[in-house]
């Protein structure tokens, strides 16, 4: 399936910046549009995210609408990798740096896993930042902050094999894990997983981070959060509990949570539950700002983030099979979706569409 790919994937600017206690860590400013901060998973390096088959579709998916800021942790990628402190504390104040250094103000705050309890956090201490709050596979409490008996002793054989293999040419120690964030990746996927996590950081380092996101209990936080939160777990994620997540969005006021079908740990392109996590962020997410060419157009202004996507591709000339191949859904569910834009807009045809949108500022991105 092709990738709907913004400009950013060529354009990607890194920088660093001095966090409180004078660790250098790198960020990276992709895309167009509002910005949008993610906070660092422990698997992530800014240089080679872009080539993974699995962190480059979430990559383009966040900038179709967003310039994304985002970041290295410390110990891992470009960032500091020598003699730093790891603890959730360090990591909290890392973000603290990267957003003041981007000069955003107020945005939407994206984590996946680890990066969650970081993001959580952040928002607590500034409310008046974060607009919206998305967090994906995260739980109440971490691996070691619930575990007991057989489980807490596995936990750390786990952390014991990052340490002995992490780095080896052998991928049989990382494989395991592997394994467990995507059971059901393609060989190709799963290779390449394997293999990026040997270039983000060293062993020691790996199971510190690990240990630190294992150990947290979310429980007094999450009650705290403010801002519109949008919780999404996979339903077999073979690595965090499901009940977790669930825990998780009970305990935040308001929060809005999302089952996926999946029974992978890191959502793949290639799996129906990507559609649907596209989708839930689109729905939860408030309408990008439209550009126009004059006087602005309220009719626009009802579109959903989908039919947004769609009409882009639509004021380029795409007919619905195009269309439905470069987001990864159905020529059928398309026309649905065109339909339901042309009632919107008030028009009868394609043709009369083409040139409203245009005349409001779409069909002026590339596709790759």
């Amino acid at each position: 399936m092709q990738s709907y790919r913004p400009q950013s994937y060529r354009t990607q600017q890194i920088r660093f910046c001095t966090s409180r206690d004078g660790t250098r860590i790198a960020y990276a400013i992709s895309g167009t549009g509002p910005p949008m901060v993610r906070a660092a998973h422990w698997i992530n390096h800014l240089k080679l995210d872009w080539d993974s088959p699995f962190w480059r579709p979430m990559l383009s998916a966040l900038t179709r609408h967003h310039t994304l800021i985002r970041y290295d942790l410390r110990g891992a990628g470009l960032s500091d990798r020598d003699g730093v402190d790891i603890s959730l504390e360090k990591h909290v104040e890392d973000l603290e740096a990267v957003v003041e250094a981007a000069g955003v103000d107020h945005f939407p705050l994206f984590a996946v896993t680890g990066g969650t309890h970081i993001a959580m956090r952040y928002a607590v201490r500034h409310p008046g930042r974060v607009s919206h709050l998305i967090l994906y596979a995260s739980a109440s409490r971490g691996r070691l902050a619930r575990a007991a008996g057989r489980d807490s002793e596995e936990a750390d054989a786990q952390l014991k094999l990052i340490e002995f293999g992490w780095s080896s040419e052998n991928p049989a120690f990382r494989q395991l894990h592997t394994t467990q964030f995507m059971p059901e990746a393609t060989p190709e996927q799963s290779q390449a997983f394997t293999e990026l996590m040997r270039h983000t950081t060293s062993p020691t380092t790996a199971a510190a981070l690990l240990r630190a996101f294992w150990s947290v209990d979310n429980r007094e936080i999450a009650p705290r959060i403010q801002c519109p939160t949008l919780v999404l777990h996979p339903r077999s994620d073979p690595r965090i509990p499901f009940e977790q997540g669930r825990l998780l969005a009970g305990l935040i006021p308001r929060a809005r949570f999302a089952p996926l079908e999946s029974g992978n740990h890191l959502l793949l392109e290639n799996e129906p539950a990507w559609r649907q996590f596209i989708d839930e962020i689109d729905d939860f997410l408030p309408p990008p700002p439209r550009q126009s060419s004059g006087t602005a157009d309220p009719a626009f202004d009802g579109l959903t983030g989908r039919e947004h996507d769609v009409l882009e591709l639509v004021a380029q000339g795409l007919d619905n099979d195009s269309i439905g191949s470069l987001l990864g859904t159905s020529a059928k569910t398309v026309r649905n979706q065109v339909s339901t834009i042309f009632s919107k807009l008030g028009v009868n045809s394609r043709a009369q569409a083409i040139v409203r949108a245009r005349e409001a500022g779409f069909g002026r991105k590339m596709v790759r």
